[in-house]
């Protein structure tokens, strides 16, 4: 509830799915507040550059609808992966 907008890698539909049901993120899935504007399916998926791309739409995304707080994971590879939160003061 804390989170206004959360933006899941999702490379596949499978792992989006999977991360929503793990994280327990059903409600800001149905809400509308995990990856609103589309994931990396719709969106693209750069190689080397798509944490850019995620934290950049994360953060459009808060100014366009007001929110504060906002959450962006990022796969690295080989089975890595890291998150950030973000918020606007």
């Amino acid at each position: 509830e804390d989170v206004d907008r959360w933006e899941i890698n999702e490379a596949f539909a499978s792992q989006a799915i999977y991360s929503v049901r793990a994280l327990g993120l059903e409600k800001a899935w149905q809400d509308g507040r995990v990856n609103p504007d589309g994931g990396a399916i719709a969106l693209g998926h750069p190689l080397g550059a798509t944490g850019a791309r995620m934290a950049s739409t994360l953060l459009h995304g808060l100014g366009r609808t007001g929110g504060d707080v906002g959450v962006v994971s990022m796969c690295v590879g080989t089975g890595m992966g890291m998150a950030g939160v973000f918020v606007r003061e």
